[in-house]
This record gives C-alpha cells, structure tokens and sequence, in this order.
C-alpha cells in the first residue's frame, strides 16, 4: 500500500525529474531477467539530489512514526536499500545493518552486515519492489537471525499480484511512497508520456501479472 496518496504523487514526479524513473514506451528496456520492458527504475539516482533524498527520508521516517512499528534498529536491503536505510538509521538515531542477497562465499559468511539481536524490532528498508523475492529473502534472514520485522518501507513498487501475495503471505507489511498507477498517471498529467503510452504502460504491467 501507499502512505499517501499527495506523498505518492509527488514522489513520482521527483523520480521522473531526475530520471530515476524512465519510461519509453515504444524504446524499450532490457531488465537483467530478459523481459522487455517500458520502464526502467534506478533509485539510486534520488541520493545524487539532496532535496530529493531528504524528502524520501523524511517521508520514510513518517511511515515509521504513523505506523507504530517503533523500531529499534533500521535494516536496508543490499544494494539500493542501504543509503536509504542509514540516513533513516541516523534520522531516528538508531542502529543500522544491511543484507546481502546471500551469504558471502568467505571470510565469516555473513549475509547481514552489521550487530542485530535477538527479539530486536527491525524496520526494512528497500528501494525498489518487483516479485518482492528478494526483500522477503532479506526480511527471512533477519527473522533466522532472531529479530523481529515490524515492516518494510521502498520508495517504488510495480504493484504485481505475486508481490502483494508474498507480502501477506509473509506477515510483513508494506509501504511504499509511491508505485506504478501513481507514477502513470503523474507521467501523463505532466505530459511525460501520451494517452497512448498509459495504455502501453498498464498493458505491461497486466502481461507481468498474467505471466505469474
């Protein structure tokens, strides 16, 4: 779900400002599991932008707060969670770790970097949600670990059915500033992209949940 729907859409014209978002519908992309896709998201882009990584971080915070999770330590998820992750770690003044996709291959083997305890409430932190498989990877080796996750927070998600089941399925909620039908329809008040292309664009994402 959305925290908000003025936050989402001012979100999602900050991310097509500085092209964090990119959508072409008729160029399209190649995502690194093959699919031809419209859009491209990199995140990672917004910590080049002060005011923009401040509003995402002050924002996050507020999804915290109003939520109730009460935190006692912030974990990202490698790789785009993790700056996100430690400027609300340092915001709200508490312990930070990342983790990994999966364990290192040397060395202590970690998969989470960084001291969590057992029983310690933990608020995840992510960039970017797609099947959500690999955030819920990272949300399981924290509970392996002993801790408790209260919830996760992600500047974007497309939505899909298969993320929204795992989710639930995994008993951890999550909210996100903003996703895919606010980033369309913002894109088409804004004259990013044609009447046309929102057709193409909400066709992709129906063809993703088919494919599920």
């Amino acid at each position: 779900m959305i925290y908000n729907k003025d936050i989402a859409l001012i979100t999602a014209e900050l991310l097509l400002k500085v092209n964090a978002v990119k959508l072409s519908p008729r160029e399209l992309f190649t995502w690194a599991s093959g699919i031809q896709s419209p859009i491209y998201c990199d995140n990672r882009i917004t910590l080049s932008y002060p005011e923009i990584r401040t509003f995402i971080r002050q924002n996050f915070v507020k999804v915290i707060e109003d939520n109730g999770f009460q935190p006692e330590a912030i974990a990202g998820v490698a790789t785009g969670g993790i700056a996100q992750g430690a400027l609300v770690a340092q915001e709200l003044g508490l312990p930070f770790a990342y983790v990994r996709t999966s364990r290192k291959d040397h060395g202590l083997t970690n998969q989470i970097e960084g001291e969590v305890r057992d029983r310690q409430r933990i608020v995840v932190v992510e960039d970017l949600i797609s099947t959500g498989g690999s955030s819920l990877a990272a949300v399981q080796a924290l509970k392996d670990a002993g801790c408790q996750v209260k919830g996760m927070v992600a500047i974007f998600t497309y939505s899909l059915t298969k993320s929204e089941k795992a989710f639930k399925t995994a008993e951890c909620p999550l909210i996100t500033l903003t996703d895919y039908d606010h980033l369309i329809a913002k894109a088409a008040e804004i004259g990013y992209i044609s009447e046309d292309d929102v057709q193409v664009l909400k066709a992709f994402r129906k063809s993703l949940n088919g494919a599920e």
